[in-house]
């Protein structure tokens, strides 16, 4: 078993049973994740039980260990995001991740009237998918172990346009990588970062210049810190975090 902490005073009980509720449905989609099993206290704070996965590693630590495998985990990653979009999700159990970001778009108040009107409707012209969302699609949320892999950290799974998930990682491999935080949480550095993403872009889009898939992963992106500003605490440091990346990204619209 392996026991999953969260941070106390961060996580509470209802998020926590929400991420393990979740990981249990995502299995029962055939999607590969380790096995949950219980909700558990530890001091002043709740943490789950689940199944271990031995001989272990995620796809950035992979990179970082074998640098010379990086184009390689970069399309391995791909084929794996697009297999996870082509599944059909339940959506009966899980939310709808377009109506996740109109929901964080009514508690930005913080990005100011003019911004919030062109990303609103941005958001609404998305059209529907039933695909699997991630929430969280970035590499280190997948692990290997021998020929398998496992997909982790699913408390923001939904489904919906697959492109939700793309801005996610574009905000990991090229916003967010001359970030020390990022480096430090993601096992690569800023060169990487981008590199990775350039392989898994061609990979995905099957051309070298993907210029034009940059532009809406970007726009995805911004919408991707709507969503996120809805599940951390609105912190003076956190508006002041998402509005100055926001505006970075508002050219792209």
């Amino acid at each position: 078993m392996l026991l999953k902490l969260n941070i106390p005073g961060q996580n509470g009980l209802e998020t926590v049973k929400r991420e393990f509720d979740l990981s249990a449905s995502v299995a029962k989609l055939g999607v590969p994740t380790p096995g949950m099993l219980e909700i558990v206290r530890v001091g002043d704070a709740y943490a789950m039980l689940m199944e271990r996965i031995r001989d272990k590693k995620s796809i950035f630590r992979i990179c970082h260990d074998q640098p010379e495998r990086l184009e390689e985990m970069a399309r391995l990653f791909c084929r794996l995001g697009k297999e996870l979009a082509a599944t059909p999700c339940d959506r009966s159990a899980f939310p709808s991740r377009k109506d996740m970001a109109l929901e964080g778009l009514e508690r930005s108040s913080w990005l100011g009237r003019e911004a919030c009107g062109t990303l609103r409707r941005f958001i609404e012209s998305i059209p529907e998918s039933g695909g699997c969302v991630h929430g969280d699609f970035q590499p280190g949320n997948v692990i290997l172990s021998g020929d398998r892999h496992y997909w982790i950290d699913l408390g923001r799974f939904a489904w919906g346009d697959p492109m939700f998930d793309i801005g996610h990682l574009y905000l990991s491999c090229v916003v967010y990588a001359s970030q020390r935080q990022a480096q430090a949480i993601f096992h690569m550095n800023e060169q990487q970062l981008k590199l990775f993403w350039d392989h898994f872009a061609k990979a995905y889009t099957g051309r070298e210049d993907h210029a034009a898939f940059d532009r809406e992963a970007a726009r995805f992106g911004a919408v991707d810190i709507v969503v996120r500003s809805a599940y951390v605490p609105a912190s003076f440091l956190h508006r002041l975090f998402f509005r100055m990346h926001v505006k970075r990204l508002m050219k792209f619209f």
